[in-house]
Parts: structure tokens; sequence; C-alpha cells
């Protein structure tokens, strides 16, 4: 079962603040959260999109692993790697709002009066710099986690106290983006994770980033009919075979040896910055 909700009950209203996850409650049970905006459709409908990756994986996982050390991804950059994949190699294609963007069109008819498929996806792919990184596009959101590794690095270090982490944190944001936070919500306390004590968990996001390119670019290369399967609406082979590659095995390998294993070679930067140049080059004519 997959269910999904993001109402934040302490403020008694829906609010793009509550923070996306995915849980896992028992064999085949996983629940997630979704951020909503009532003004601004992106936070939902990717957010969504991103947290069903994880719960794909997670469900995916050989039954005969439960309740062993082999359930469950084998890691959080493996994990990411997924929700990527399913949010922009997916989620932010072209063939998918071909299919989808009549659908869309339907159920917010006056929101989008006279934009049609192709404007609609340039806007979701648009390039500016966002103070949230779950809202960050494709190109500038390795800078979010960059800024947030080498924040920790210096509170690991002692040279960066927390009294002083917010002053850093805009002072790198506005080095690495070109824009300050209005207050400390939308800066340094946007993220879940220090105060769950998630120190070194940040790189695995760009860890994932990579990794879905990689991984997305050898389920094309298997099965080259899954782009238009997508502008069909249709998912069971690229979700097959993840299934058969990647979700299966839980943690019985290593990421290192996964990867290797499923893409015949180590975790590679090439087919990521490949797609980046290739997608963003021709949405802004570059060449």
């Amino acid at each position: 079962m997959i269910s999904a909700f993001g109402y934040d009950w302490g403020r008694g209203r829906q609010d793009r603040s509550v923070h996306p996850f995915c849980i896992r409650t028992g064999p085949g049970d996983v629940r997630m959260t979704t951020r909503f905006d009532g003004t601004w459709l992106s936070p939902a409908l990717f957010g969504t999109m991103y947290e069903a990756g994880h719960a794909l994986y997670t469900q995916g996982v050989d039954p005969a692993y439960a309740r062993t050390p082999l359930d469950g991804g084998t890691s959080t950059g493996v994990h990411e790697s997924q929700s990527r994949l399913w949010e922009d190699l997916v989620g932010r294609s072209r063939p998918f709002w071909l299919h989808y963007y009549p659908k869309l069109r339907e159920v917010f008819s006056e929101a989008l009066k006279g934009v049609d498929v192709e404007a609609f996806y340039r806007a979701i792919n648009v390039l500016k710099p966002s103070k949230i990184r779950v809202e960050a596009d494709e190109v500038t959101y390795n800078l979010h986690i960059l800024l947030r590794f080498e924040l920790e690095v210096a509170l690991i270090e002692g040279t960066l106290s927390v009294a002083d982490l917010p002053t850093a944190w805009n002072a790198k944001m506005e080095e690495y983006l070109g824009i300050i936070p209005e207050d400390d919500s939308a800066g340094v306390l946007q993220d879940i994770h220090w105060a769950s004590g998630f120190f070194g968990h940040f790189p695995s996001y760009a860890i994932g980033n990579v990794l879905s390119v990689q991984l997305f670019d050898k389920a094309l290369e298997a099965c080259p009919e899954i782009p238009e399967q997508i502008q069909a609406g249709e998912f069971s082979t690229l979700l097959g075979w993840l299934r058969e590659k990647v979700h299966r095995h839980g943690s019985r390998y290593y990421p290192d040896e996964l990867i290797e294993r499923v893409t015949g070679r180590p975790l590679d930067t090439a087919p990521y910055l490949y797609y980046l140049n290739e997608k963003f080059g021709e949405l802004y004519e570059l060449y």
C-alpha cells in the first residue's frame, strides 16, 4: 500500500513548510508525505513523484529478505537515484507530459488556459536559483548539497559554531546561488536532517543525481522503447528493469558492487553531465 498525505496539523492548514518523506511500516506497506501550496502546483506534483521513487524501491525488495539485514535499499545514494530518476528523468521529461498534460489541463483548466504542452515543459524545467533545496532546478540542485556539505565539515571540525550557522548559510547561499533567504525557515532550518542527527547525509543526493542518469541510460540501452512507452503513459518496462536490476536485491550487494553489476562501471559523472548539457542546451538554445 502507498498512501500520501501532507497536512500540517500543527498549523491547521496545508503548507509548503511540511518536509516530504517516505517510510516503510511493514512488508509492502510504504507511507509518503508530500508538500502542498494552494497557489503553486510544483511542490506537490514533483514532491510526490520524488517520494514515489523511494516507495517503489522499498516495495520492490525481494520479500524473502523481509525482517533480515538485507531488507531495504543498499544505500541512501542508491535510494536517491530512484527518487531523482522518477522525479526528473521521467517526471520532468517531454514524453511524460505529451501524454499527461491534457489530463492536467482538465483538472487545472483555468490556471493552464492558453498554455500549451511545450510552454509547460519549459516552465517546469526553467533554470532559476531557489532558496529551497527540494524545489531547486536540476542544474543548480547540487550547489545546495555543496553548501550543506561544506557547512557540515566546518561544524565537525569546530571552525564554525552552531550560533554562527545561519549567517554562514546565508553567505554561502549568496555566493553560490545569488540569493539570501528572507528568514531561517526558508534558510538554515528548511531541512529536517541536522535536527534528526543526519550529518553526512546530504552528499547522497548528489550521488543520487549522478546515478539516476547512469541507471536510466543503461535501462534505455537495454529497452530503447522506454521513451515511447512513457509517452503512452506506460511504465512497466522501466519499472520492471529497475525491479530486476536494482530493487529486488535490497542490501545484498554493496552500493559500488551493485552499480558495477548493473551498468558495467563504477559511479560515473559523465552520463549526468552529458544529460544536463543535452537537455538544457536544447531548452536554452545554447548550440
